[in-house]
C-alpha cells in the first residue's frame, strides 16, 4: 500500500510542477510581449497594452506563488510513513470514497480506482484528521465510515 501512497504523492507533485511551469511560461511570455511592444504615435494605446501585460504578469505571479506553496506542503510529506490515525500524508478508505490528504488536486486515478487528493484544511480533511479505522463522522448529511487508514 505504501507504493500506492508513493504513486499518489508523485501524481500530486506532477500536478503542482505542471502548474508552476505553466505560470512561469505565461510570465515569461507576458514580459517578452511587453518588452517587444514599441511605443508608437498612439501613446495611450502603448501604455494600455503595457498595463494589461503587467496585470497578466501579476496574475501569473500569484498563480506561481500558490503553486509554490503547494509544493512546499508536499515536500513536508513522507509517503513511506504509515500511521493508524489520519493526518497529512494519509490514505483513507471510506464507504464514500478514498482520500489522500496532501494538497487539493481533485480526483486522481490509479489502477482504475479514484482517489480524492484533498487539503488537510478542507472541510473533509478537517473531519478526517485524527480518525482511525472503525470511526465514523457526518459531513453534508453523509455518514462516512473509515475502513482503513494508511
Amino acid at each position: 500500500m505504501s507504493g500506492l501512497k508513493q504513486e499518489l504523492y508523485n501524481l500530486c507533485l506532477d500536478y503542482v510542477e505542471k502548474r508552476m511551469e505553466a505560470a512561469q511560461l505565461a510570465i515569461d511570455e507576458a514580459q517578452r510581449s511587453s518588452n517587444d511592444d514599441t511605443k508608437s504615435s498612439a501613446g495611450d494605446k502603448y501604455e494600455t497594452g503595457r498595463e494589461m501585460m503587467q496585470q497578466e504578469t501579476n496574475r501569473n505571479i500569484g498563480q506561481l506563488t500558490e503553486a509554490n506553496k503547494l509544493k512546499i506542503a508536499l515536500n513536508k510529506i513522507n509517503p513511506n510513513v504509515v500511521t493508524d490515525k489520519a493526518g497529512t500524508g494519509s490514505l483513507i478508505t471510506t464507504n464514500n470514497g478514498n482520500f489522500y490528504i496532501a494538497v487539493s488536486v481533485g480526483v486522481l486515478k490509479v489502477n482504475n480506482e479514484a482517489y480524492f487528493a484533498i487539503s488537510p484544511a478542507s472541510p473533509i480533511g478537517l473531519m478526517l484528521n485524527g480518525q482511525k479505522a472503525g470511526d465514523e463522522f457526518k459531513l453534508n448529511d453523509k455518514i462516512y465510515q473509515i475502513k482503513q487508514v494508511i
